[in-house]
């Protein structure tokens, strides 16, 4: 029987679909009236046909979101108030102890493979059908069967165990069960930060060490400069699944190390590439990546904060289309519905990471060169059929980059 919580709900989930949409159908009117000229600052460095394709990409790219978002939409649904979720907790009573920890684990693992199986045919369209479509995907049907494989043998050995935990300290310590949770959460995501660059990235990509000299010395004598310490310069062999590129850091302390994107040194000049990296190294000084990770800690422990006061409240299940009471069918029910109520702090988010992108610019433009990295932004522009004209409000609402322009513009200001 439904309650306030069940019109909240329905409200805020139609308000937040609505704008999603709106906000798609407001990106592909505007990318496609500028589809036919490219932008009067690129003019002279893109040409026509690749401005179209990226067009046709972002395009493409959004009207698949589209349909990504009303299956999410559905699922969540015929979870809550469909009475899905009440259905799977009530088969799964039948083979074990209600509420107890492997009643918990199995509920939540079913819901996940059933969201997962919903987005299987989606992740399949964008990989063979849009990327391969506009040039981009290399990867074989066998590697991506082989990839899931691996994804499903990780997620069960790091996802079940600290299921099992946290399921364990929700059920055994008290009112103050979720400052437990919380901060075995924090240690599970630290602990991923240090193993990723050693133990779980080189299972679905190869790590060599930079071949090229005259590029490692480049690149040895900026991180003198800007007073950086890796553990190693490794190239990645991106190239097996796509021709994006890209560079990044991964992990912290004596396990730092930098990757470049093999299609990222067959495209990009010497100059270029340290300029790609100085506006990494600008992220690694400036902190941002301990600044998110803190702000995520924030975050995550004022939600846990909000399902300690939710979890005993009839109200909340019954809501939420759920007749019983369990730790598990409070928490899924909490990581599926917190999103929708979330939602409209989004732009905050997107606006922080382009405020670090802009001082990671300005970062590079200091110790490297900036018209290099303008040279480079402008091929990777290119390369990644990355749009030139989104839409404002949708760029702003959900972009983590600034738009092009904007960043040119910034960069052009400062060489």
């Amino acid at each position: 029987m439904g309650n306030a919580l069940t019109w909240l709900f329905l409200v805020a989930l139609a308000a937040a679909t609505a704008t999603r949409l709106w906000l798609a159908a407001r990106q592909v009117r505007h990318v496609r009236a500028h589809r036919a000229a490219v932008p009067e600052s690129f003019a002279a460095a893109i040409p026509l046909a690749a401005h179209q394709k990226a067009a046709d990409y972002s395009v493409a790219k959004t009207g698949l979101g589209v349909v990504d978002l009303l299956i999410g939409v559905a699922a969540l649904l015929a979870l809550t108030l469909g009475g899905l979720l009440q259905a799977l907790a009530e088969g799964w009573a039948r083979l074990l102890e209600p509420a107890g920890i492997a009643h918990g684990v199995a509920l939540i693992v079913s819901v996940a493979v059933l969201l997962s199986l919903l987005e299987l045919p989606v992740t399949l369209y964008r990989t063979f059908v849009i990327e391969a479509r506009f040039g981009f995907n290399r990867m074989r049907p066998a590697l991506f069967v082989l990839d899931l494989a691996k994804h499903v043998v990780l997620a069960a050995a790091l996802g079940v165990p600290l299921l099992v935990l946290v399921l364990w300290l929700m059920q055994q310590m008290g009112e103050r069960w979720w400052l437990y949770v919380w901060a075995a959460w924090m240690s599970f995501n630290l602990l991923l930060l240090l193993i990723y660059p050693t133990f779980i990235a080189p299972l679905f990509n190869r790590f060599t060490p930079l071949a090229d000299p005259a590029l490692a010395g480049r690149i040895e004598a900026l991180l003198a400069r800007c007073g950086f310490r890796s553990n190693g310069l490794y190239v990645m062999d991106g190239s097996r699944r796509s021709s994006h590129g890209n560079a990044y850091f991964t992990g912290f302390g004596a396990a730092k190390r930098i990757v470049f994107f093999d299609t990222l040194l067959a495209r990009l000049a010497p100059p270029e590439v340290e300029a790609v990296l100085a506006h990494e190294l600008g992220h690694y000084r400036r902190h941002h990546v301990w600044k998110r990770v803190a702000l995520m800690f924030v975050f995550s422990a004022a939600l846990l904060w909000v399902l300690g006061r939710l979890i005993g409240e009839p109200w909340f299940y019954e809501g939420l289309g759920v007749t019983g009471r369990s730790t598990a069918l409070a928490l899924v029910l909490f990581v599926l519905v917190a999103p929708v109520f979330t939602f409209f702090l989004q732009p905050l988010a997107s606006l922080y990471s382009r405020r670090h992108e802009f001082e990671a610019d300005a970062y590079a433009a200091a110790h490297s060169s900036a018209q290099e990295l303008v040279r480079a932004l402008v091929k990777l522009y290119q390369d990644n059929a990355a749009t030139l004209t989104p839409d404002p409000l949708h760029s702003a609402f959900y972009d983590s980059h600034p738009p092009a322009g904007a960043r040119i513009a910034r960069l052009k200001g400062v060489s």
